[in-house]
């Protein structure tokens, strides 16, 4: 049942020449990309219609349409590429007449009725083969909700039913499938996506593992720390939990189950830590670019805001991951670790685009230039060395790979558009407000509980960015009402929309690394979320005090990060047990209070929570001191 709502279409693997063929195909599509985003002023109309009648054209030739689909391109998927290339053409060639319609007034000829009827099929058809049966039952559901809703009793009905309504506002506006999902992936995400493939391709991914297995390799539990590090550096390149899972864990997985870690545990540890991946600047996943143009926020706020919340997660997980290690005695990694000077000897030119695209954001430039600024400075870098330089082969096979790694946040976010849309017409997402207050009674802390539930049940099995969206538009408003500035509500809903990807029943990630693991991908996902509880309660922490987000005053910030780094390691230690001596079970209740003093808003119940928790540090300290020595490192 859940392999079927997260089935997708089978990526194909062509001939070797229609291969060719469509690497150079999506390589131009790139290509032009980076030319309308950088070098031209768009239109957002023309572009959206450009963009996804091209990813349309690429995407029914490059995905089948069932898991079993075979290489050869079938008849029908043809049809669907020269349907999406017709739809391209017709509105490209009728973008003024669109701009310039009145919607829901002037009628609709022939052709439009046809072709946005065909673009709207498209999108639902694209979505299935990108993200499976969950996220296209849910659009399709709120299609049904804006076509019958007339029929629904208050407060959920509404005044439209016609079919041309829906259509005029979902195809022939920019606030439906050319909306601000498909704006935002047609222009930075594109970018940041095609950065981490150069530096990908050019050994960058490597560089990472290497610079982890150098930092934590030798101490215990080596391997998995590796996996934790190593995942959250890549995943500032990729920005998704699932393919995080598949590119890091195919080397961290095996290795830990040879040294003895459960397949459980090893499969858990990669899947806690390529979550945290979306949550990690600089690119953070589409999701946190669509949060920056949902919000009207700067791009540069909500890097700079996520940068601490992201560092004590994976500094949560890497201390449990510490402790477990210590409490079961695992071993240390039985295999080469790398030097310095070896990892760093051709490693150092991935350094200059991280480096380019930090002083880019901090000059204040626009995410999309600082995305062109992070491909220049990765292809210019890689070429600096022999053993890093790119032929131009592989430029072009980049361009392509971009275009091809695109295609399921492109379907996505198209899909995404269509329910943004839908609400939007139909207020429901002001409706959805009004009854999440009325369950909790507007008390605060229940009302963002109720929103950390609906946002991980609307993700579940979805993309992060669908995910977020949902939640932004059904559950935003809630919190907006009750005061609760956009930044830290947004960051709010982002998280548990990140957070979905390894939350059982459905847990895509968990479901990935399970494959790699051998093993029960529901148990997987239990131990992931034991390992990423941080990743759980740090929202709740961070919407009550702006200084986790650095968006206090510089007293505020300063006590709320000394604050967060006490607060997750209490966190850690509770939940493991474990710190080189059993703790009771009132010990472990001891530090979970603490650790809510110490993230509070109250500068003296946070200094009085950091108290406690570094006495309960200095007892286990001198309890050790008893004992026979234990290495901890």
């Amino acid at each position: 049942m859940i392999g079927s709502l997260v089935a997708t279409g089978r990526r194909r693997t062509l001939a070797a020449g229609s291969q060719r063929t469509l690497i150079i195909a999506s390589a131009i599509f790139a290509g032009w990309v980076v030319y309308a985003n950088l070098f031209t002023i768009s239109d957002p109309l023309i572009l959206g219609i450009l963009f996804v009648s091209g990813i349309y054209t690429i995407l029914f030739v490059a995905i089948g349409a069932t898991p079993n689909a075979p290489n050869k391109v079938p008849f029908y998927d043809w049809i669907f590429t020269l349907l999406s290339i017709s739809c391209g053409i017709f509105f490209f060639l009728n973008a003024g007449a669109i701009s310039d319609r009145i919607s829901l007034l002037n009628p609709f000829t022939p052709a439009q009725l046809f072709f946005g009827s065909a673009l709207l099929f498209l999108t639902l058809e694209v979505t299935r083969r990108t993200t499976g049966l969950g996220l296209t039952g849910v659009v399709v559901l709120f299609l049904l909700y804006n076509q019958f809703g007339s029929y629904l009793p208050p407060p959920f009905g509404h005044g439209i039913s016609e079919y041309t309504y829906l259509l005029d506002i979902l195809v022939f506006t920019t606030d439906g499938v050319f909306g601000v999902p498909i704006q935002v992936v047609a222009s930075y995400v594109f970018l940041f996506v095609m950065f981490g493939t150069f530096l990908s391709k050019s050994g960058g991914g490597e560089f990472f593992f290497n610079l982890a297995s150098l930092v934590t390799g030798k101490s215990r539990g080596g391997p998995a720390k590796i996996a934790v590090l190593s995942s959250g550096l890549y995943g500032t390149m990729s920005g998704s939990p699932t393919s995080d899972v598949v590119a890091t864990g195919s080397i961290t997985i095996p290795v830990m189950k040879r040294l003895g870690y459960s397949a459980r545990f090893a499969g858990a540890v990669e899947v806690a830590a390529s979550t945290g991946g979306s949550a990690m600047p600089p690119i953070m996943g589409s999701a946190a670019f669509i949060l920056a143009e949902y919000t009207t926020v700067p791009y540069k706020e909500v890097v700079l805001a996520a940068l601490f919340p992201a560092l004590l997660y994976y500094l949560g997980v890497f201390l449990q991951v510490h402790f477990r290690a210590v409490k079961e005695d695992l071993r240390p990694s039985d295999g080469e670790i790398p030097t310095a000077a070896e990892t760093f000897g051709t490693g150092w030119v991935f350094l200059i685009p991280i480096f380019g695209i930090v002083a880019a954001l901090v000059a204040g430039y626009s995410p999309t230039f600082t995305a062109g600024v992070g491909v220049l400075a990765a292809v210019i870098a890689s070429g600096l060395l022999k053993a890093t330089r790119l032929s131009p082969w592989q430029i072009v096979e980049g361009l392509g790979e971009t275009t091809l790694r695109i295609l399921p946040v492109a379907g996505a976010c198209a899909a995404a558009g269509l329910v943004i849309g839908g609400l939007s017409m139909t207020g429901l997402g002001m409706k959805s407000a009004n009854v999440i207050l009325t369950v909790s009674g507007g008390q605060p802390a229940l009302t963002l509980i109720i929103a950390a539930i609906v946002t991980i049940i609307l993700g579940l099995g979805m993309p992060t960015p669908s995910a977020y969206i949902l939640a932004a538009v059904l559950v935003g408003p809630a919190l907006a009402k009750l005061g609760y500035p956009i930044l830290q509500s947004h960051m709010f809903l982002l998280y548990y929309a990140i957070m979905s990807a390894l939350t059982p029943p459905i847990a895509v990630a968990a479901l990935a690394a399970a494959a790699i693991a051998d093993t029960d991908p529901f148990k997987i996902a239990f131990s992931a979320v034991r390992l990423a509880a941080i990743g759980f309660l740090m929202p709740f922490a961070f919407i009550w005090n702006p200084g986790l987000l650095l968006l206090g005053d510089f007293t505020t910030n300063t006590v709320a990060l000394i604050g967060g780094l006490f607060a997750t390691a209490a966190i850690a230690i509770s939940i493991e047990g474990y710190i080189g001596v059993a703790l009771s079970p009132v010990e472990r209740i001891i530090l979970v209070v603490a650790a809510i003093a110490a993230v509070l808003p109250s500068i003296p119940l946070a200094f009085v929570g950091i108290a406690v928790i570094i006495a309960m540090a200095v007892r286990y300290v001198m309890l050790l001191r008893k004992q026979d020595p234990i290495n901890l490192s």
